[in-house]
């Protein structure tokens, strides 16, 4: 009986440890939660790909980027310091360039070609483009020429040329490519100014001294005598006002030009609109000598004498600034406005006039306000002024042509 009960306490022994050994196999439960926690790093990595697949749209928008404006003006037989028509334009490129953060020598620069010439004009241009510049302004009709040469090679270079249009050397040919824009003034208007002002001022004995006689400088001419005329007829003394006209065949100072102007202020003239370039101080010279008064061109020449009483303008600075502005907000091409195109600035455009500033104004009878007023009559068209070059203007004063 013994023996049997501890056969039987052995059997329950056996089988107590069993379940022991059973209840250990759930301890691997708890480590099973470990996959659970690196299964959750696949999803953070698949965030990444979402992130980078932004960035094709920001290097998408690159390219419509447009290239930055380098600008360079190119000179003709003068310099930025002219105190004529180089100098208005280069005051203008100036302005836009200080007004859009551009920078002398690396966003706009000036160069000057060697000689007076179209070879030379064109080896300028060439330089200013291999050194970077995209934007051409060329002041001036003698680079008509130099930009029908040079533009249709250069299709992504935008030409600026001020007072004329491309054409061949032999004139048989003009064209106007699309990355060409032309300026082109109503001289007209401002001679007509500038003629009307002296003889209401009180001056009766006038002169016109021209440089050569290509269309600005016989439309300034043509504008003077209209003016002079106009005025006459208006104060009724047509018979006492009278005019001296010549070309003297260039545009920088000399002695014949000097001599010239002393001959016709001791033969009585009163005042020479001086119109062309540097010949300006030929004329001044004569005056300061004689007592006499000059009227200055293109830009305000005040404060290069006191005997400029004022000075038949082109708005040279304002109409380059106004043109940079369009390739500006084009892209750094001409709109469809510009491309190709001839624009003509007068009264309509303030690109033409007399400086009204006090220091300027140095007529004595004749008003900034009566000016002022004329200036709205000559807009509104009550006043017409001729820009034909083709025809002396008839008028009732007496005008020499062959002074």
């Amino acid at each position: 009986m013994k023996k049997i009960l501890a056969l039987l306490l052995a059997l329950c022994m056996i089988f107590a440890l069993a379940a022991c050994g059973e209840a250990k196999t759930e301890e691997p439960k708890e480590e099973t939660t470990e996959p659970e926690t690196t299964t959750e790093e696949p999803t953070e990595t698949t965030e990444e790909p979402a992130e980078t697949a932004e960035e094709p749209a920001e290097t998408a928008e690159e390219p419509a980027e447009a290239p930055a404006m380098n600008i360079a003006l190119v000179t003709d037989v003068g310099n930025i310091d002219d105190k004529s028509f180089n100098q208005g334009a280069w005051e203008g490129v100036v302005a836009f360039a200080e007004a859009n953060g551009l920078k002398q020598g690396e966003g706009y620069d000036y160069y000057r070609p060697s000689e007076d010439s179209t070879e030379a004009r064109v080896e300028t241009i060439n330089t200013a483009i291999k050194n970077g510049a995209n934007v051409i302004v060329c002041p001036g009709y003698l680079f008509e020429d130099a930009i029908f040469t040079v533009q249709n090679d250069n299709p992504d270079v935008m030409f600026l040329l001020l007072d004329g249009e491309p054409h061949s050397a032999d004139y048989s040919t003009y064209e106007t490519a699309a990355n060409t824009h032309n300026i082109l003034y109503q001289e007209e208007q401002a001679g007509f100014f500038a003629g009307y002002a002296a003889v209401m001022d009180g001056y009766t004995k006038l002169g016109f001294l021209g440089g050569m006689a290509v269309p600005a400088v016989v439309r300034y001419g043509y504008g003077f005598v209209q003016g002079a005329n106009a005025a006459a007829e208006e104060l009724g003394n047509t018979a006492d006002v009278s005019i001296k006209y010549w070309y003297c065949g260039g545009f920088a100072p000399t002695d014949d030009i000097q001599i010239k102007m002393s001959g016709w202020f001791t033969d009585g003239t009163e005042i020479v609109f001086a119109c062309g370039g540097g010949i300006y101080l030929s004329a001044v010279a004569a005056a300061t000598a004689a007592g006499g008064k000059v009227i200055g061109v293109d830009v305000d020449q005040s404060a290069e004498s006191e005997c400029i009483v004022t000075s038949a303008m082109k708005g040279l600075s304002n109409s380059v600034v106004l043109a940079l502005e369009d390739l500006r907000d084009n892209g750094g091409k001409w709109s469809a406005d510009y491309a190709g195109q001839t624009a003509v600035l007068g009264v309509a455009d303030d690109c033409v006039g007399l400086p009204t500033a006090e220091g300027s104004w140095r007529l004595n009878n004749f008003t900034v306000e009566q000016y002022l007023a004329l200036f709205e009559k000559v807009k509104s068209g009550e006043i017409a002024i001729s820009n034909d070059t083709t025809v002396e203007p008839t008028v009732a004063i007496a005008v020499d042509y062959n002074a």
